[in-house]
């Protein structure tokens, strides 16, 4: 087999998902990653990890192998390698096997291994799960174009759990925990997002007094991302009913899973044509 030959048929095996060696190499992938993820899991419960900390260590290794050899391959099978390598897939590929190389140095970074569980996104390809995706696309424009005001609000919160958290550092002082901005700027976040730790409270009348009307500020400003993500996205949905058309009337407005007009009966097209529109 020469080279171009080669190429093309590892290019259709490991990229292609329409073919049947495409598909098993795809779901071979997805068992390996999870095995590894639960590997890696077990690894760090410390009962588990003294009595097959090193069968589990040697199985990491092998699967930082596989998964490198599979990295190396669809670099060279790829007609664009550097297309390839800057992609979303190909970042998640090359951080699922960087942590048990840098383990070597840094030994608790092989934990970040578990980045590996997005490369099983790669199941919506294979399970033709397209619509799922584009639903995917949806929020992430959703959150896309929610953006600035997602970023001048938590400016604001950033900004008034600095003053909070001085004002509590003034107030309360050292000798009630209070240690330093940080530490207090730290019980402000914690109080204004309702979490609640317990681990830092104010002790004196006026800061109580502070720490009531941040717990107030908390609860009035919780909803504010959540209403401006969720009219982006209702703008997001009504921008996608409507790029789906019937091909008789004319009229869009539809969901994703109609399949006649609701203005005239007519058969939709499929849904998969509806994606390739959709893009």
């Amino acid at each position: 087999m020469n080279t171009k030959r080669l190429k093309h048929y590892l290019y259709a095996t490991i990229f292609g998902t329409h073919t049947k060696g495409g598909k098993r190499f795809d779901i071979a992938l997805i068992v390996l990653i999870l095995t590894s993820q639960a590997t890696l899991i077990l690894d760090s419960i410390s009962s588990v990890n003294a009595i097959y900390g090193d069968l589990l260590w040697r199985l990491e290794y092998i699967f930082t192998a596989i998964f490198t050899i599979e990295y190396i391959l669809r670099l060279y099978c790829s007609p664009k390698p550097s297309s390839y390598a800057k992609s979303f897939y190909g970042v998640i590929d090359l951080l699922a096997i960087l942590p048990t190389y840098l383990a070597l140095f840094f030994p608790s970074a092989s934990y970040i291994a578990i980045i590996r569980l997005l490369r099983v996104m790669r199941i919506f390809r294979v399970l033709k799960l397209v619509r799922y995706l584009q639903d995917s696309n949806i929020l992430l424009r959703s959150l896309l174009m929610a953006k600035r005001k997602i970023f001048i609000f938590f400016s604001t919160v950033a900004i008034l759990v600095s003053v909070f958290g001085s004002l509590m550092f003034v107030i309360e002082g050292p000798e009630n925990g209070f240690t330093s901005i940080p530490q207090s700027i730290y019980w402000a976040i914690v109080t204004i997002t309702t979490v609640g730790y317990g681990d830092l409270v104010p002790h004196t009348t006026l800061g109580k007094a502070v720490a009531s009307l941040t717990m107030l500020l908390g609860y009035s400003i919780l909803a504010v991302p959540t209403g401006i993500i969720t009219a982006e996205l209702n703008q997001e949905m009504n921008a996608h009913r409507n790029l789906i058309r019937c091909q008789d009337c004319g009229k869009g407005g539809h969901e994703s899973d109609a399949m006649h007009c609701k203005h005239c009966g007519s058969e939709l097209p499929a849904p998969h044509d509806r994606v390739k529109s959709v893009k």
